[in-house]
């Protein structure tokens, strides 16, 4: 940053009854000249891991992201979570995403809060991706600002509207002073870099986000289907021609329900598919985060006949009904 701003400042000039500070912008340090080498303009280090850009944003990204919900928040201690993702981002995995509902109501941990301990004196380190879950503008906008607080900073690089389920929503969240303004707000005022949404289910429903052209990325739940949708054959080539990036998520859930299949495979899988510029990934582990590691590192695309293996392989699991994440009013990140 250009000048130390205190966040209660910085936060009431932003979100507070329109008030507009000059010369409080970010300065996120991404050096101006596109005409040198991809590595030669990336601010983070991927050490060595293979890359990609994360659409219109310019960002390169590792191709995985680390998924920061349920199964972070399953690791038993503050010190054993931290080791990880201190070891993560040692190896070249810096793209966290979390959001603001990732919380285990049973042992009180909050993944944003938990992120915070190495947030603060990582930050430059990190491509930083919260959700919101309030579709209504105030409370986003209190949302945003406890976010903010638990993970001590006072920027994300990515704020998602998280888990667009129904048109009549996606609607509400693009109207005139609806959350999406909100948003917009936040990304003219350098709260966040960029904006993008998450969804699980509906493809009419994120593609209408998808339409609006307002977004710089989408985060969906990979190759699942609904009534008849092909929500990845729908929402990848219109994102692309809006110029988003994309990513994809859940990509390792059939390990649960089918027999026999590899984890790894179902990430290289995903890895791919043609259109997004990567993964989330749930990781709980040091191991799980060495697994993944050396996917990316030895990682070579399927051949076509591998990826209609998988696809038959994968076409049941898609389309049960009883998938979580498909009911109504589902949100990732909710614990028990």
């Amino acid at each position: 940053m250009k000048e130390p701003v205190s966040r209660r400042k910085f936060l009431k000039s932003a979100l507070g009854a329109g008030v507009v500070v000059a010369g409080n912008r970010m300065d996120f340090g991404i050096p101006e000249n596109k005409g040198l080498p991809e590595e030669a303009i990336n601010p983070y280090d991927p050490k060595g891991l293979p890359t990609s850009v994360l659409g219109k944003t310019g960002v390169v990204i590792p191709r995985i992201a680390i998924g920061l919900g349920s199964r972070f928040l399953n690791i038993k201690t503050l010190d054993e979570a931290l080791e990880m993702c201190n070891y993560a981002l040692d190896n070249g995995l810096y793209y966290w995403d979390t959001a603001h509902s990732y919380v285990n109501n049973e042992t009180g941990a909050i993944s944003e809060e938990r992120l915070g301990h190495i947030i603060k004196s990582r930050r430059k380190e990190i491509f930083l991706s919260t959700k919101i879950a309030s579709r209504e503008p105030d409370k986003a906008k209190a949302e945003i600002e406890e976010s903010l607080k638990r993970l001590q900073t006072d920027h994300v690089d990515m704020l998602k509207i998280h888990a667009v389920e129904t048109e009549e929503e996606a609607a509400g969240i693009c109207r005139k002073g609806g959350v999406l303004d909100v948003f917009s707000k936040c990304k003219d005022e350098g709260i966040t870099r960029f904006i993008g949404f998450s969804g699980h289910g509906n493809a009419l429903a994120l593609k209408a986000m998808v339409d609006t052209g307002r977004f710089d990325s989408m985060l969906f739940a990979m190759n699942h289907y609904t009534a008849g949708q092909d929500r990845q054959g729908a929402l990848i080539p219109a994102a692309r021609a809006k110029g988003m990036g994309i990513m994809l998520m859940k990509t390792v859930k059939p390990k649960e329900t089918i027999q026999g299949i590899n984890p790894e495979d179902l990430v290289r899988y995903a890895l791919s598919l043609d259109g997004p510029s990567g993964i989330a990934v749930g990781m709980d582990s040091k191991k799980v985060v060495d697994s993944n590691l050396e996917i990316l590192r030895n990682f070579h695309p399927m051949d076509k006949v591998e990826m209609q293996k998988f696809a038959l392989m994968l076409a049941p699991f898609f389309r049960h009904e009883n998938l979580e994440w498909m009911k109504p009013g589902y949100r990732d990140g909710f614990m028990a």
